[in-house]
């Protein structure tokens, strides 16, 4: 949805996946204490108390089962399971080995607050799975390293992800996220909430599941959206209501089937992308038909509306002839515009704008192809059913009322409402010089303000704002800000790197004795000293420093052999310890063991190609104890791929560290854009292919060029624009008014959106695509009726107002303008934000643009008359004709 197959972050995210590990999937619980008063401080929530309840909530979690094709999944099944048998949760509770006896005997809370600064030393403190718990990764709220000071304890459960969406890996993870999520709905919210503290939660697959529910949390306010503008259509469709003939003269079967002709264009245009592969997106099914809706309506009103128009007593093909004639050029010059403009979207790089594009392209081009033809053809049948004094709707159903054919003669012959106020008041103020000069003024003002404001607007997209109101993940996400003090894991990933003796790259990459003072090590250390900046905090976890100890002759306890020449585990492990109870007594199997070198066996303190390429698996198949904790099962198990590396280069590497917290969708965007710049920084440098990986790059990737995207994508729809109109009207200077018009408009927009604080991402590019399609609708036709009527620039200002303003502003305005105002009490925030106040404002300012800034343009220094030029050349016909 977010980037294409090609970009960076979808080839980095598939490379780390092959050749590492996909990233593991998360389900996480937030349990925090309230503060006692509005604005005092949260209490600690490292209490006996707390604990005890932690424990009670970890037996429930543990009791978890879900079902997948009848067979029970419980946490054991799924977690990951870095050393041994035991779940790599990240919880307060690894310092008591998830084990409630251990509570009591290790001391209560002050065993824990003693671990929070000896996690790493103390071996009462390892975890469960025998690796030491950072107590950043399980407390939250807190200042600096203040641990016991925390007001949140921070469960993860991390669990096995595979590469394959639908594999029975992920579908066992779905099944028992599922039940994990109605666990803390059902039972764990009470428990929390009885103990006065607050439990927010989220599973891998929350946010999936949630925007499904807002799909059709949502579906009835877009169809109550679009029966208003059907109901409005039809009333508006129709001549001045009177009670008398209303049956008759309403036309609400003629607007029911354009509405149909509607759908059968969007219909089609799913069918056809839909056919060939492509796939739609939330963004298409509930964005396309609104839009295409919008546009349709627009052409039935002005084509109804022109037939109208025309002298009651020329036959029926006549008016459809003369009314096709009138508006026909203005009609097809918007649909072609928007047509185009949405096709040159379809370059853009971005799926969703890119597809939104394709399948709004056709769709529109169809709906043009349906109302010239299909929808001529039914007001023609519709007029001819009002003629013959038959019943809307039902048209079996014939009146003969002398009263229906007298109101409906001074019906034909009397202007409209709106056509005599645009005629009579609307066009003579906007005549007054004074007046044009005010217009002009306050326009051209609000547009320089609103490229001025443009630069407040942040490239983003909040969580909480594509989700449903009443969703669980928003208190979720509010607390992760809150709460949180450690960010998202951030690997540095090398490709291709050569560990031969020949080569230079270890030294390169290390960050211990006799390495390179700008290695890829220590240079992360030292861009973690400026986090503000770097976004980087902490110097990364490093397989290949770890390795090197435990090959060094220092390290007595690592790497050693039998005499046989093969791996001795350390002294505290089987075989050489008997024990397998904790309790560990030597039993001598192993008292022969030697280290593995001496220091003349190595160079420069470095294993040499052979030594390095046999004692990498013996190294990553160590067990980590506390005669040797350097071991790299578990912590690097996923960090190298192996495949091929015998040849003397390891195909993949990664060194893991973590950003700081990111609370803001900025610092996401800037984060991975420093770390980006970090890595072709020292790629550069190194000569090494080394490049950043979080898991949420795949969705941020978009901000980094948005605004370069939007730039271009509304650029060559305006230049489409322009190439269409000046095609059809063959006049440089109208195409150059209304791309004027266009451009102030869009400029408009982006001030509104600085305004409102509505942030440039995907939905929002995608609106400001189809801004430009629907501004073209206010343009074109009070553009094209003043460029074909005669007289000096104020009559025909005033004459394309009588004849078009009362069709834009009821066939254009108000039909969009009823339709938009529904989706204000939609339930998800993206609707309200994205749909209802940008829509909301594209209509008032394409209104105003088009009914009062163009018609005083014009009126200024519009176009000559194509009128004039016609008559020019029958005059000249004429004078022919008569000399020869």
């Amino acid at each position: 949805l977010w980037v294409g197959h090609g970009s960076r972050a979808a080839e980095e995210k598939q490379y780390f996946d092959s050749h590492l590990a996909p990233f593991y999937r998360i389900e996480q619980l937030i349990l925090a204490t309230k503060p006692h008063g509005a604005h005092e401080k949260s209490p600690t929530i490292v209490t006996d108390e707390n604990i005890n309840l932690l424990f009670e909530i970890q037996a429930k979690v543990d009791g978890i089962r879900g079902n997948y094709t009848g067979s029970l999944v419980s946490l054991t099944d799924i977690c990951m399971k870095p050393l041994g048998e035991a779940c790599a949760t990240q919880s307060i509770l690894q310092y008591f080995k998830m084990e409630l006896k251990n509570y009591e005997n290790f001391g209560k809370v002050d065993h824990a607050v003693y671990c929070f600064q000896h996690y790493t030393s103390d071996e009462n403190c390892l975890s469960a799975f025998k690796g030491p718990l950072e107590p950043s990764t399980a407390l939250g709220g807190f200042s600096g390293n203040n641990y016991s000071e925390a007001s949140a304890f921070i469960i993860t459960y991390p669990v096995n992800n595979a590469i394959d969406k639908e594999s029975n890996e992920t579908k066992k993870a779905v099944a028992w996220e599922k039940a994990f999520i109605r666990l803390v709905k059902d039972e764990l919210l009470p428990m929390a909430r009885s103990k006065n503290l607050t439990l927010s939660y989220s599973s891998e697959s929350s946010i999936e599941e949630e925007l499904k529910r807002e799909s059709s949390a949502d579906a009835i306010t877009v169809l109550i959206s679009y029966l208003v503008m059907f109901a409005y259509i039809s009333l508006t469709l129709g001549d001045t209501p009177r009670f008398t003939y209303f049956y008759i003269s309403s036309k609400v079967l003629l607007g029911l089937s354009g509405v149909v002709l509607v759908m059968l264009s969007v219909i089609a245009s799913v069918g056809f992308f839909s056919a060939i592969g492509v796939k739609s997106t939330l963004i298409i099914m509930e964005v396309i038909p609104f839009l295409v809706l919008a546009v349709g309506v627009d052409n039935m009103c002005i084509l109804v509306h022109a037939v109208k128009r025309q002298q009651a007593e020329l036959p029926l093909e006549g008016r459809i002839s003369n009314a096709l004639a009138e508006v026909g050029p203005s009609i097809t010059l918007a649909s072609l515009s928007e047509v185009l403009a949405f096709a040159v979207g379809s370059f853009i790089p971005m799926p969703a704008c890119r597809v939104f594009s394709m399948f709004a392209a056709l769709a529109i081009l169809l709906d043009f192809l349906l109302q010239v033809t299909a929808f001529v053809a039914l007001i023609i049948l519709d007029f001819r059913r009002a003629e013959d004094h038959r019943v809307d709707c039902f048209p079996c159903i014939k009146i003969s009322s002398s009263l229906a054919d007298t109101d409906q003669g001074s019906d034909k012959r009397k202007s409209g409402l709106l056509t005599r106020y645009m005629k009579e008041v609307h066009a003579p103020i906007l005549g007054v010089w004074g007046v044009k000069l005010v217009v002009v003024s306050v326009f051209v003002a609000l547009s320089l303000a609103s490229i001025a404001l443009c630069t407040r607007i942040q490239p983003g997209l909040e969580q909480q704002i594509v989700l449903p109101r009443d969703s669980y993940l928003q208190g979720y996400f509010n607390n992760v800000s809150e709460y949180l003090r450690i960010g998202p894991p951030l690997y540095f990933v090398v490709k291709n790197y050569n560990y031969s003796s020949e080569s230079s790259q270890t030294n390169q990459l290390c960050s211990i004795n006799n390495c390179d003072s700008n290695s890829l090590l220590n240079e992360i250390s030292k861009a973690s000293l400026v986090p503000k900046s770097s976004y980087i905090a902490r110097p990364a976890a490093s397989w290949l420093d770890d390795f090197l100890v435990w090959v060094s002759p220092e390290a007595f306890g690592c790497c050693r052999k039998f005499n046989n020449g093969t791996y001795c585990p350390p002294d505290d492990q089987p075989p050489c310890c008997s024990s397998s109870d904790g309790s560990c007594s030597v039993n001598g199997v192993c008292k022969d063991c030697i280290t593995c070198f001496r220091h003349s066996d190595l160079q420069n303190d470095r294993p040499t190609t052979t030594q390095f390429k046999e004692k990498l698996p013996w190294f990553l198949s160590a067990l980590p104890s506390a005669d040797c904790a350097k071991g790299g099962h578990g912590a690097y198990t996923n960090s190298l791929d192996l495949n091929g590396f015998e040849d003397g280069v390891i195909r993949a590497s990664s060194f893991r560290t973590y950003h700081t917290p990111l609370n803001k969708q900025v610092d996401f965007v800037n984060s991975m854009r420093a770390a980006r710049e970090f890595s072709s920084r020292v790629s550069n440098s190194l000569k090494i292919e080394v490049f950043p990986y979080s898991v949420f790059y795949m969705f941020f990737e978009q901000y980094l060029d948005i605004w370069k995207t939007a730039l271009i994508s509304l650029a060559v729809a305006i230049c489409a624009v322009f190439v269409v109109c000046l095609i059809i009207t063959c006049s440089i200077w109208s195409s150059g008014i209304i791309v004027v018009v266009l451009m102030m408009i869009l400029v408009d927009l982006l001030g509104v959106m600085a305004v409102l604080n509505i942030q440039l991402n995907a939905v929002s590019v995608v609106n400001l695509v189809m801004s430009v399609g629907i501004s073209v609708e206010f343009c074109v036709h009070i553009t094209h009726a003043f460029l074909v009527s005669s007289g000096d620039r104020d009559q025909r200002t005033k004459e394309a107002l009588g004849t078009m303003g009362a069709s834009v502003f009821s066939g254009i305005t108000l039909t969009k303008l009823v339709g938009v105002i529904v989706l204000c009490f939609s339930k998800t925030e993206i609707f309200a934000v994205y749909y209802f106040q940008m829509y909301l404002a594209l209509v008032l300012l394409g209104f105003l643009h088009g009914l009062i800034f163009l018609p005083v343009v014009l009126s200024m220094v519009g176009p000559p008359s194509r009128r004039i030029l016609v008559d020019q050349k029958d005059d000249k016909k004429s004078i022919t004709s008569t000399s020869s």
